[in-house]
């Protein structure tokens, strides 16, 4: 399908972003995923080319540049030819935000430059052993001491988590109110911040992903996001681009999984002829071809809507339960059509089925992305309750 919302400039981008993943970044994926997590270097690679944080000002060395489908871009050439775990887009698009819409200029000045240049990486801490998607269930909590905030509590499955310089920490500061959440800069290094195990997942493996403690940190007001009564309502304004990250980089990873196994059942022969001259198969692939066009459609769309800061959470849930279940979908037909070699780690279709499997979790499960819809309709049933 030709996409149209890609200029000529964002054409000339790709392939330059294709050689660099290939060259720079995919050499390295499977020892990364032997060991668990993605070197260092590779975010200073990335940065000293320019693809962190495009979107920050020149002043901090940035390169203003907000075309979300430069990005988009990015994250479809990394899924293709880098590796799924270097989490450039979580570096880059879901944690700086925070920074760069909440952040002082002082906050900006300290935290942005060495983040665009790759030397500094990001993660954000919101998810707790007991509250997943439910942030406003979360159970750490920040006391005001007057000239600081003591934070405690645990979060869990944070990406980037063993790797990050810096971590925004969510926390409740009402205790009495479920929505009453502030954001805390924490730095490594400050005392009572400290990291669990490296957490071992059935895929992602160059994916870092910890559980991160906070006994009794002393954060000082200037580490502090915003106001810190409103971070649930900071959350939920960039929520949705998060939620479109994820999309963009489900429907990329289906898109390479249909075009691994259209090579594969095109070369493989079962009972002298190409597994996909069967008529199952080419059915199978055609309606493939169909959901992947629609949901790319809808995805580019999403884009162009953040574009033009018409992105709403719902629009963005949307695509998020689309992308992500219908990645899983084809990636789960891939496999069968590999026949045992959909089995086997050397494949790289074996290695996406479980790579895939997380994403309909992520950013909100695809179970409160149905209940944002449905809401949306008017279908809350809570409003009927006595």
């Amino acid at each position: 399908m030709r996409r149209t919302h890609f200029d000529a400039d964002h054409l000339a981008f790709r392939d330059t972003v294709s050689r660099f993943f290939q060259g720079e970044i995919g050499p390295h994926a499977e020892r990364w995923r032997e060991q668990g997590f993605v070197d260092r270097q590779a975010f200073r690679k990335a940065g000293e080319q320019g693809y962190l944080l495009m979107w920050a000002p020149e002043i901090y060395g940035g390169l203003d540049l907000t075309d979300l489908r430069f990005e988009q871009i990015l994250y479809e050439e990394n899924v293709r030819h880098g590796e799924l775990g270097f989490y450039i887009n979580l570096h880059s698009r879901v944690v700086a935000p925070y920074l760069g819409t909440f952040g002082t200029d002082e906050q900006k000045a300290r935290y942005l430059p060495p983040a665009i240049r790759g030397e500094e990486i990001l993660a954000i801490a919101m998810t707790e052993p007991g509250a997943g998607s439910d942030l406003a269930g979360m159970t750490s909590r920040a006391q005001d001491m007057g000239d600081h905030w003591l934070l405690n509590g645990a979060k869990t499955y944070i990406s980037n988590g063993s790797l990050a310089d810096v971590v925004i920490v969510a926390a409740r500061t009402v205790p009495a109110s479920r929505h009453g959440i502030g954001l805390f800069i924490v730095d490594a290094g400050m005392p009572g911040f400290r990291r669990g195990n490296r957490l071992r997942k059935i895929g992602l493996h160059a994916q870092d992903t910890a559980e991160l403690f906070f006994d009794d940190v002393r954060v000082s007001k200037s580490h502090v996001l915003g106001d810190p009564t409103k971070g649930f309502v900071y959350m939920s304004e960039l929520l949705a681009e998060e939620r479109l990250q994820v999309a963009i980089g489900s429907i990329a990873h289906a898109q390479v999984a249909f075009d691994i196994t259209l090579d594969f059942i095109k070369e493989r022969k079962a009972f002298g002829r190409s597994l996909g001259s069967f008529q199952h198969l080419r059915f199978e692939m055609a309606g493939m071809r169909a959901q992947l066009d629609a949901a790319q459609a809808l995805v580019d769309h999403c884009v162009m809507e953040a574009n033009a800061g018409a992105l709403t959470a719902v629009m963005a849930s949307e695509a998020k339960l689309l992308a992500t279940d219908l990645e899983n979908r084809v990636i789960d037909t891939c496999v069968q059509f590999h026949g045992g070699a959909g089995y086997m780690e050397e494949y790289r279709i074996a290695r996406m089925f479980a790579d895939a499997r997380v994403s309909r979790i992520f950013a909100g499960t695809n179970e409160i992305m149905k209940e944002i819809i449905g809401r949306d309709l008017g279908l809350d049933d809570r409003k009927h309750k006595q």
